[in-house]
């Protein structure tokens, strides 16, 4: 018994040690499940991960930053606070991309690549309802400096619109480092517009004026479209143009850019309207300046005045900024509720952060937030050298203290309301009763292979244990991938997603 039961480890061992180890049976999978969506052409990635060659190309550098857990990209603490979209490979896929390095990075048969995911074209998201933006490319000049530009999209609604997500697709990442939109209803946008020459005009910070809700949706390297669930969303008013502040960063050479925008409509009348809010440097009580050689921190409040359902929260600082946690506590102190804890905060992968399901926080709560900034010599992010003085700004050498968090009123019942399950890929309902899938294989043992029609792209899978209790969920991202169950205890469970139920039998 104890040999039959060492045996099976001694095999693994061996399947890991390099032998055997190639690209399209094992590392493909990896590659493709977790990093070709931003590593393709048109996304974020500097570099695509699509073929043999592509990643062969930077298999060291792959298992260096996937080693040190550099990558793939996630910030938030786990054991803190739980979001959607959470990336992070398993030791056992660390191990394979270093054994696959380690015996020359062999490219084995291409017959066994499970092959590349279907994307959907131009977007992360789905097939968008309306395509606006820019109405040219705007040239960014070359001296090395960074840029506030407002630009004006007139929507040309005839009546009020209900957008269920609304994605910033940039045209240009090299430069672009983040965008803001907000809502102008007065049209003073396009009196500043027609007063400055060239495309938009010029502002730091804000949009030169009261826009209407001045807040709309925002974007920044790492934060990816929210989807709101079913009778959710946010309302564009009839007539009303939308504002695209995009910040430009500092370059040698003039480079040009052309965003776009993805907008989504809500399929019927929406109930709510999703509202932002805001923490900023008003809710500290002291002075936002962080002297030269100190590690400082601040702790801001804010008093929520009624209940609310949170759905994302957004940290924000920039070149110093060292770590965040924001909670929110009761009157009494008795109780405490984690919203997001970022132990080390790195200013090129911020995120838009979605709670698996609406949050309630209960009115006369505070909402608690707590930032640290490293401004000595000790940070190599430092701008400035040797440290000076920092205070608030817009530039990237300046600082902030924000958080955004978007919410709407408290409903009965909003805790059970699945924020994952409002994903979906544009396709009809129609479409997706014709689509079929298959696991495979099946009964399984460590891990299965979800195969499926292009049609259930972006949409909600889940597997239920026999108590009907969800164990794990997540989204065909892919035609096919891969479901980790080797931490599942035996027996039957339950597949569902749109195309049907199957049953999946677990025997390790």
């Amino acid at each position: 018994m104890r040999f039959s039961l060492l045996l099976p480890l001694f095999l693994l061992t061996i399947a890991v040690s390099g032998q055997g180890v190639t690209y399209h049976a094992d590392v493909a999978p990896i590659i493709h499940e977790n990093c070709t969506e931003c590593h393709r052409a048109g996304e974020i990635g500097p570099m695509p991960f699509t073929t043999y060659e592509e990643v062969a190309a930077y298999g060291e550098f792959i298992e260096y930053v996937t080693s040190i857990g550099y990558m793939p990209p996630w910030t938030p603490d786990p054991d803190y606070q739980h979001f959607l979209g959470e990336r992070s490979l398993s030791q056992e896929d660390v191990e394979t991309l270093s054994a696959w390095v380690d015996a020359g990075k062999p490219e084995g048969n291409p017959a066994e690549n499970p092959g590349l995911p279907v994307f959907p074209e131009g977007s992360q998201v789905g097939t968008p309802d309306l395509i606006i933006g820019m109405p040219e490319p705007y040239v960014h000049g070359g001296d090395n400096t960074e840029q506030y530009q407002v630009f004006v999209i007139p929507t040309d609604f005839e009546e009020d619109v209900a957008i269920r997500a609304v994605e910033v697709r940039t045209g240009n990442g090299a430069i672009a480092h983040h965008a803001i939109l907000g809502i102008d209803i007065s049209g003073t946008a396009q009196e500043l517009d027609a007063a400055s020459p060239g495309m938009g005009y010029e502002s730091f910070g804000d949009f030169g004026f009261d826009a209407y809700e001045n807040f709309f949706a925002g974007w920044a390297p790492g934060i990816e479209a929210v989807i709101h669930p079913e009778g959710l969303g946010r309302v564009i008013p009839a007539g009303s143009d939308l504002l695209l502040q995009m910040h430009y960063g500092p370059t040698g050479v003039e480079q040009s850019d052309q965003t776009e925008l993805n907008l989504f409509f809500c399929d019927e009348e929406i109930e709510r309207e999703v509202v932002t809010g805001i923490m900023g440097p008003w809710t500290l009580g002291e002075p936002f300046v962080i002297p030269p050689n100190q590690v400082k921190t601040f702790h801001g409040e804010y008093l929520i005045p009624t209940d609310l359902s949170l759905l994302n929260i957004t940290p924000h600082s920039h070149l110093i900024g060292a770590s965040w946690e924001v909670f929110a506590t009761s009157p009494n102190g008795a109780d405490t509720i984690p919203l997001i804890s970022i132990p080390e905060w790195d200013f090129n992968w911020q995120g838009m952060f979605t709670f698996p399901t609406l949050t309630k926080v209960p009115a006369g709560y505070t909402m608690e937030a707590i930032a640290s900034y490293d401004n000595t010599a000790d940070n190599p992010f430092n701008p400035n050298d040797p440290p000076q003085t920092v205070y608030y700004g817009d530039l990237t050498g300046d600082e902030m203290f924000f958080v955004f968090f978007n919410f709407v009123p408290y409903q009965e019942g909003d805790e059970n309301i699945s924020m994952s399950s409002s994903t979906f890929s544009g396709i009809t309902e129609d479409h997706a009763e014709e689509a079929n899938f298959r696991l495979q294989p099946n009964p399984a043992g460590m891990r299965v292979q979800l195969l499926n029609d292009p049609a259930l792209l972006g949409t909600l899978w889940s597997l239920s244990d026999p108590m009907g209790r969800v164990v794990d969920k997540g989204i065909f991202r892919s035609t096919s991938q891969f479901l980790d169950i080797e931490s599942m205890s035996e027996g039957v469970y339950l597949f569902r997603c749109r195309a049907g139920i199957e049953r999946l039998v677990i025997q390790h």
